[in-house]
């Protein structure tokens, strides 16, 4: 029998306290896994609940109420498109109170719908249009019902117009920091030039910086310019150095390459510009899809700088659109967690895609070759 002095021999094996850790590690990532998942399932149970039961508890008790993505995607309404000869197709019919059907039937002014709060709003009902001498051309009638489409009814937007601004200054941005980080870290890397360690120490301090500091000059600077209600200020910074940080994960990348490649590629006769684009750059392929996801996340999940620069409706983002769910009356919750169910769907993808390389860049981040 072991006494206090003596361990006990079972813990004595290499083996067994190899696996005693590894399960313990197992433990905490799938506590941590947990803790990570719960708020997510907890939002797309919300987007399927009827209104009245958004904070009932237990959170899994589901309507599957799945007509509240399509409620929350047509917020402002459904469009109503032209037929092939020119005429307005009818909007489906609004849900009208009891004892309402027959003031409608009876020709009323004013139709009932209900509102995605679930009171009863009036809306002006569309009078027929005045016969025309001139007939629509069937591409005119596509361009008009694509234009209806994505800026949905009476042109006050919709999330499809949100959702390509979004894509676009997601878009603009990943070529600008991919562009212009991947040179600047090159630069610090490979080029050897006086004061080039001073010059990193700077960039990188400019990360200490917080934004709330240059929010304000910012935006008088784009204001004299005349860029304000425009994706100026939104997409055209990333074409000058990309971020501190994207600078500083690409030039860890570069230092772990070997320079044996540079000076062979030079013995080759190959440029500066030849070394960078055709030896570096795919060598980096991980890192630079590592930047690239930051770039997407942070774009796509961008509500300050829309909301600061944008005014215009239909220039709004997806996060500047899930804003509208709110009023003074009241938070419509399910619509909104629905939507942000929505808005959610195209990162998770990207990141599921680009796992593999995210990984690797991150991990292989400044280890010397």
């Amino acid at each position: 029998m072991p006494t206090a002095s003596q361990p006990n021999a079972f813990w004595l094996s290499k083996r067994r306290q190899a696996g005693a850790r590894d399960a313990l590690a197992f433990t905490v990532i799938m506590i941590l896994s947990i803790m990570m998942i719960i708020p997510l399932a907890w939002m797309i149970a919300i987007s399927l609940k009827e209104p009245q039961n958004v904070f009932q508890m237990p959170p899994w008790n589901v309507d599957w109420k799945w007509s509240n993505y399509s409620e929350a995607w047509y917020l402002q309404g459904k469009p109503q498109y032209l037929s092939l000869d020119g005429e307005a197709t009818p909007a489906p019919a609004p849900a009208m109170a009891p004892g309402q059907g027959s003031a409608a039937a009876a020709g009323a002014p004013e139709a009932v719908s209900a509102s995605p709060s679930g009171s009863a709003a009036p809306i002006a009902t569309s009078a027929p249009a005045a016969p025309s001498d001139e007939k629509m051309s069937t591409m005119d009638i596509v361009v008009e019902n694509l234009k209806r489409f994505i800026m949905g009814q009476d042109n006050k937007g919709s999330f499809w117009l949100y959702l390509w601004n979004t894509l676009f200054i997601t878009a603009v941005n990943v070529v600008g920091v991919l562009s212009s980080s991947a040179v600047v870290a090159y630069a610090f890397a490979r080029l050897r030039f006086p004061g080039r360690g001073w010059l990193f120490v700077l960039v990188l301090a400019t990360m200490m910086v917080p934004g709330q500091v240059t929010m304000i000059p910012t935006f008088i600077l784009f204001s004299k310019l005349g860029w304000t209600n425009t994706f100026l200020p939104l997409t055209l910074p990333a074409f000058f150095g990309g971020g501190a940080y994207n600078v500083f994960l690409l030039r860890q990348f570069f230092m772990s390459i070997p320079p044996d490649l540079d000076d062979a590629a030079k013995i080759d006769g190959c440029s500066t510009f030849g070394i960078f684009w055709r030896i570096m750059l795919p060598l980096t392929k991980p890192a630079l899809i590592t930047v690239a996801v930051f770039c997407v996340v942070y774009n796509w999940n961008d509500f300050m700088n829309p909301l600061i620069y944008l005014n215009d409706s239909h220039m709004f983002t997806l996060s500047l659109g899930l804003t509208q769910f709110r009023s003074l009356y009241g938070t419509q919750t399910h619509l909104m967690m629905a939507a942000s169910t929505i808005t959610l769907m195209p990162l998770m993808i990207i990141f599921l895609i680009g796992q593999r390389y995210f990984i690797q860049g991150i991990a292989t981040t400044g280890l010397k070759g």
